[in-house]
């Protein structure tokens, strides 16, 4: 039997699942930072600069998600101009999704250039910048739930694999993102009632 062989629609949409996978990596990273979460006094129990895995992650997925939409230039049917890349409005499928997509390729590209200059930023600017992640990795969820792979906007198949892998990584991001407020929470509330004290005994 013949195997099937890849399309260039099948190849831009692996590209696109490797990018949600890294920037959902890069994500929890982020948030495992935000915890100081050491993997030497946890698990692994080994010292290991996820700092910089967390950069890699970053630009791997800035990577993937420019060679995402530079695949469908050798599409034949529908065809892409580079303009349809840079500004989807008006592609020729599907423009609202992809508009999403290049919403999320520019916001990436916007987190990570800024945090190439942090130092020259300074810490407080450049974490207010660092947030736009989380309205790159809306953007993208949306673009890579909605988005039909095929182009032809058909509805959309929850139960897909590459579906089912999209729906996973947003779980996991939210449900950490969850956990990371509860714990903000917890310590601004501990901070508050230190200062309390502190008052009350001076």
């Amino acid at each position: 039997m013949r195997p099937a062989s890849i399309t260039v629609l099948d190849l831009s949409a692996y590209v696109g699942l490797a990018a949600v996978g890294a920037i959902t990596l890069n994500i929890l990273l982020g948030l495992l930072m935000a915890f100081r979460y050491s993997p030497h006094r946890s698990w692994p129990h080994h010292r290991f600069n996820y700092f910089r895995f967390h950069n890699w992650t970053g630009y791997i997925a800035l990577a993937v998600s420019i060679l995402h939409p530079l695949i469908l230039l050798f599409n034949k049917n529908p065809r892409f101009l580079i303009l349809d890349l840079i500004y989807p409005v008006h592609s020729p499928a599907q423009p609202l999704d992809n508009t999403i997509g290049a919403i999320t390729l520019y916001l990436l590209a916007f987190v990570v250039v800024t945090s190439y200059l942090r130092i020259r930023l300074g810490r407080h600017l450049w974490k207010s910048f660092h947030f736009s992640i989380y309205f790159a990795a809306a953007a993208l969820f949306w673009h890579s739930l909605f988005t039909d792979p095929t182009l032809k906007n058909g509805p959309v198949a929850w139960f897909d694999g590459g579906k089912l892998f999209v729906e996973s990584c947003l779980l996991l991001i939210v449900a950490i993102s969850l956990l990371r407020l509860r714990h903000a929470r917890k310590k601004a509330f501990r901070a508050r009632r230190i200062a309390e004290q502190t008052a009350m005994s001076q």
